[in-house]
């Protein structure tokens, strides 16, 4: 089939709703990559890389920073039926993709086309596979195998931030706390122990505690621990041997998972704790002249992300990053996804004016 057409030239809305129209669910990117690919080897200030459905491109002009802005190709599945092509109705875009999260991807084109001489040098990502499991993840790949196409001094997530800047992210870690007992019939419950009836202990420990709040470059990031699942007992009329409660433990930037693990574990002491999986967070970092620049240019106030996003990866890196981009996170996913062409309008002149203003 003939590469999909997208042009640059035209305006960012207009630019959506061409990246909308182009599917790629997860793992079904290539027809998007390779029209992306296609349209940006147009651009003569630009070089242009490719890895599987993830496409990079960059200037290189010799500035004394780079910035990198990123954003993934691919979006949930379509509904039944398909709710693309785009329909644009009263200053809204409906459709697939259009919050999460290509009105991010189409700011990056339009960015990437017209930005010949920007103030510091840019690389712009696009990549595949950020809505399934992490293992197919894009730019996960491209940090373990080319981490130099990733090197810069502070990155962009376009992820949908309802317009707002949201500093780094906060680390994720599961874990199984369990209890064991000795099965019986539950006729006679004295020839056993009842593993449920133990979990009341860490129940109780998950009511008294109380999460700190952490602040990192004046942004607070509320931890978080929870009971998230509970599992126990074989049938009706058995004596439960084991009760495991998942636990799920939302930690600041400033630990570590490994921190973070032995945190939940002192507050499980005398309790088998066996870890699930985990994310490392985000730090921030407002302080480097970059990202004290992007704020300043912006002119928007910062927030703490409270939830996980993959700036964590570029954190792994050694780069600092924000969530900044068009189009309300809460209608990510949803039948009637939908974003207000103004967002998109906007959060292209916000980072124009960053990246045409003074330099560093």
């Amino acid at each position: 089939m003939p590469t999909p057409h997208l042009d640059l030239s035209a305006d960012v809305v207009t630019l959506t709703a061409a990246v909308c129209d182009i599917p790629s669910v997860s793992r079904d990117e290539q027809a998007l990559a390779d029209a992306v690919e296609t349209a940006l080897l147009a651009v003569p200030h630009l070089e242009v890389l490719r890895d599987g459905n993830a496409v990079v491109a960059r200037t290189d002009l010799g500035r004394d920073e780079r910035v990198l802005l990123a954003g993934h190709l691919d979006t949930v599945p379509l509904t039944d039926p398909p709710n693309l092509p785009v329909r644009r109705v009263d200053g809204l875009l409906y459709g697939r993709g259009t919050t999460d999260m290509k009105g991010g991807v189409a700011v990056q084109l339009a960015l990437a086309a017209t930005l010949a001489e920007p103030n510091r040098d840019v690389t712009y990502v696009f990549y595949d596979c950020e809505e399934i499991e992490d293992e197919f993840n894009g730019l996960g790949r491209l940090a373990r195998t080319h981490p130099d196409w990733l090197a810069a001094d502070f990155a962009v997530l376009l992820e949908p931030t309802d317009g707002g800047v949201e500093g780094g992210c906060k680390g994720t870690l599961r874990v199984d706390v369990t209890t064991k007992g000795i099965a019986a019939h539950s006729a006679r419950p004295w020839n056993g122990h009842n593993a449920i009836h133990d979990a009341g202990e860490i129940l109780t420990r998950l009511s008294a505690y109380e999460p700190e709040t952490v602040t990192v470059d004046g942004l607070d990031y509320h931890e978080a621990l929870n009971a998230v699942g509970i599992s126990g007992g074989i049938a009706g009329n058995v004596i439960p041997d084991v009760c495991r409660v998942s636990v799920n433990y939302r930690f600041a930037p400033t630990k570590n998972a490994e921190e973070a693990l032995a945190h939940v574990r002192g507050v499980f002491s005398g309790f088998d704790v066996t870890l699930g999986d985990s994310a490392d967070g985000a730090l921030p970092g407002l302080d480097r002249p970059a990202a004290q620049a992007f704020v300043a240019a912006l002119g928007l106030p910062v927030t703490a992300k409270q939830g996980w996003t993959d700036v964590a990866r570029f954190s792994a890196l050694e780069v600092p990053a924000v969530n900044f981009g068009p189009g309300d996170p809460n209608l990510a996913h949803t039948d009637d996804e939908r974003c207000p062409e103004q967002q998109i309008t906007d959060a292209e002149a916000a980072l124009r004016r960053w990246l045409e203003g003074a330099g560093a």
